[in-house]
């Protein structure tokens, strides 16, 4: 007859088990970055010479300064243009989906329940499947192929409008809503002055959430834009990448490009990680 593992054996297996999950997760993460790091140092002859995650002859400076050189600087117009999505499109979108959200929560108006179905039904909507309606749309009001034509449609995300109605509903007491109406101060003044900083730190999350999402935007650039002067990173990076199989010069380039596109997301997250978790922390509680 087997003995029955100890309690504090099962607890330690269970540890172990979970450790070992959370290991392979991080490794499925960061290898591909470790990559990136290695690959930027290779010029194109090394690629051929070393394996995936040996360091080069420490090439990157001078990948660096052939990425900004190419074409006449092109990528900095890329750089310029993804810092433009991406951070007016994300301070604006949250402002926005914070403020819809807010208003589905806490406001009484008619069809608000339709409203936020219909956020709901957004939410379950690919992006991609948007493409071609957007681009129409874009089409009849003489907007394709410029600034606007991606910009506009990245103001609107139905999933942050979610997570602000969810913690305006848990963050925001009506009776503080109250007290301010009997002040006399106006619907607008109480959501900038008494909401939206209580809000704050979901406000955070959505803004992170919305730049790295047009930041990582792909598909609504390539249906939109045709000139390289307006193209983000990701689509700058990725029109260099089809020439790699007859220009292999254009292989660090891109690989290099990658990297540096990666920068942004990692100083968002750091500068922002504290409001982040608090808001998801806050969400959770409430």
């Amino acid at each position: 007859m087997t003995a029955s593992p100890t309690p504090g054996a099962s607890r330690w297996m269970s540890r172990g088990a979970v450790h070992a999950v959370l290991a392979i997760a991080a490794l499925y993460s960061v290898l591909p970055l470790i990559w990136l790091l290695t690959s930027a140092t290779k010029s194109v002859g090394d690629f051929s010479t070393t394996s995936a995650f040996e360091f080069a002859d420490w090439n990157l400076w001078t990948n660096l300064s052939d990425l900004f050189s190419e074409e006449d600087g092109i990528f900095l117009s890329w750089v310029r243009n993804s810092l433009l999505y991406a951070g007016l499109g994300a301070v604006l979108g949250a402002l926005i989906c914070a403020a819809c959200g807010y208003a589905i929560a806490k406001l009484d108006f008619p069809g608000r329940k339709l409203l936020f179905a219909v956020t709901l039904a957004g939410v379950l909507v690919p992006t991609t499947a948007l493409a071609l309606p957007l681009y129409l749309l874009a089409s009849e009001l003489h907007i394709v192929n410029t600034f606007w034509a991606v910009f506009l449609p990245l103001l609107t995300n139905p999933f942050g409008v979610y997570l602000a109605r969810a913690y305006a509903e848990a963050a925001v007491p009506d009776e503080v809503l109250e007290a301010a109406r009997v002040d006399g101060a106006s619907e607008l003044r109480i959501f900038f002055t008494v909401a939206l900083p209580m809000m704050r730190p979901g406000v955070v999350t959505i803004l992170l959430f919305q730049f790295v999402g047009i930041w990582n935007n792909f598909f609504l650039p390539l249906v939109m834009l045709t000139d390289p002067e307006l193209f983000p990173m990701t689509l700058g990076l990725y029109q260099w990448s089809t020439r790699v199989s007859q220009f292999p010069q254009y292989n660090p380039l891109v690989i290099a490009g990658s990297l540096l596109a990666v920068v942004p997301l990692v100083l968002a997250f750091i500068v922002l990680q504290r409001q982040w978790r608090s808001g998801l922390a806050a969400g959770s509680v409430k």
